[in-house]
């Protein structure tokens, strides 16, 4: 059998590899092999949590060299620097650069790249300078460090002014200003939980703020509605329920320029902000650009039905990182995880196949889309739940049903009992923290 071999261990590429591994069995141990930078996969979809602080990362992780273990397939700790498609090698740089011997050189016989996407500026004039990402864990760390920073420093100017010994009358406190450019899913998350964390702060005397209203939130959008991967009234339930947590929503606004403390629209608003958070759309990262294979405007590789680049058979792509394309160049599945799972699975069938070639291609079925809004509430569409009509769901059933989907990656993943033992961990850990994660 072939060796394959599997750069990034994001939903896709940890899908893939545990399901090959079990498929394969412990024999062919060494064939599967998974690479990543990072010692443990973190589900991207909570990154927003994660920069609001309502979570702690590291109690979401999966350990690749556990999972390895437990599914049969092999796990290198490093970052692939260079593919060679002629000698079908790839070189591997080791995460400690201190050591002697830090570059690794490995054979594959089939190649997967799984490594994701990366946040995409568009060109807007000071937007990768002076914005900030939810692309990572140390991304959304870095956020959340700042943001609550901010939150103190602000606090400790009004209590000074306050105390202030000539001071005649109360003056009202500077506002923090924050600024979301993208209404998807990503940025309605963030503004939701981001206005959890503020009250919550101001609800525990944290943050010393005067109010949670003197943190101002504020969604920049250049299409028509908020969150379009849903119906318009579905889009109009969220709209109505962000505002009504005092989150101003500047829909059918494009960003002209982005500068230290303050984001420039095109019909010539300024928006004051502390700090801008771009959440705008992906693109593929740079790393693609040297592989010498077909890519589309965003970076990403270009593949047919099977998963293939369309430049070398080999090769295959998977989530973020591809584009699979309509003859009408309109994209057949998008980028997100419920995507990349089920290319995943897909990927995993044809490689283990007896007869690849008589497996139909790729077919994407959209199951919906579950938008979190924050404390006990959540907005979605459920596709074909009932024969062919839609569900729209909100409010308590649509957060069970959101949990219920991170739930289901780790327990495709751990099995049920490890993922129960998860639950409860946290919830007892719960019991014993702040509600938020402030230091």
């Amino acid at each position: 059998m072939q060796s394959i071999v599997i750069v990034g261990g994001g939903v896709a590429g940890l899908e893939l590899a545990t399901r090959l591994g079990r498929k394969l069995g412990p024999r062919h141990k060494e064939r599967v092999v998974l690479i990543d930078t990072a010692p443990t996969h973190f589900w991207k979809p909570l990154l927003h949590e994660v920069a609001a602080g309502i979570i702690d990362p590291a109690s979401h992780t999966i350990d690749y060299a556990r999972q390895a273990i437990d599914n049969h397939f092999s796990f290198v700790c490093g970052e692939v620097v260079q593919i060679d498609r002629a000698r079908r090698t790839l070189t591997v740089r080791s995460r400690f650069d201190d050591m002697a011997a830090s570059h690794t050189t490995l054979a594959y016989g089939r190649l997967v790249l799984a490594y994701g996407s990366v946040t995409n500026f568009f060109g807007i004039p000071g937007a990768q300078q002076h914005c900030m990402a939810l692309d990572s864990v140390n991304g959304a760390e870095a956020f959340r460090k700042r943001f609550l920073g901010l939150c103190e420093a602000a606090g400790r100017r009004r209590l000074a002014d306050a105390m202030a010994p000539n001071m005649q009358a109360e003056v009202a406190p500077a506002p923090l200003d924050i600024v979301i450019v993208g209404a998807g899913p990503t940025g309605i998350e963030l503004a939701a939980d981001l206005r959890q964390t503020v009250d919550t702060l101001a609800h525990y005397g944290l943050s010393g703020l005067a109010a949670p209203q003197q943190v101002r939130i504020r969604i920049v959008e250049r299409g028509p509605q908020v969150l379009p991967s849903l119906d318009v009234e579905a889009s109009s339930l969220a709209l109505r329920k962000l505002e009504a947590m005092g989150i101003e929503i500047c829909t059918g606004t494009a960003v002209a320029e982005v500068r230290e403390d303050e984001v420039a629209t095109v019909d010539g608003r300024v928006f004051p902000a502390a700090i801008t958070v771009w959440a705008a759309g992906v693109k593929g990262p740079d790393f693609s650009t040297h592989l010498n294979v077909l890519l589309n405007r965003s970076n990403q590789l270009l593949v047919d039905a099977r998963m293939r680049s369309l430049s070398d058979p080999e090769v295959y792509a998977l989530g973020d990182c591809c584009a699979l394309q309509n003859p009408d160049k309109s994209a057949i599945a998008p980028p997100s995880a419920q995507a990349a799972r089920q290319q995943a699975i897909y990927l995993a069938g044809l490689l283990t196949h007896a007869q690849p070639e008589s497996l139909p291609g790729f077919k994407y079925r959209d199951y919906g889309t579950l938008v979190s809004l924050g404390r006990g509430d959540a907005v979605g569409v459920l596709r074909r739940a009932i024969g062919k009509h839609n569900l729209r769901v909100k409010g308590t059933f649509a957060l069970a049903m959101y949990g219920l989907t991170y739930q289901r990656h780790v327990m495709g993943h751990l099995g049920p009992v490890r993922m129960a033992g998860n639950v409860l961990a946290r919830w007892f850990r719960s019991k014993m923290l702040m509600p938020v994660r402030w230091h």
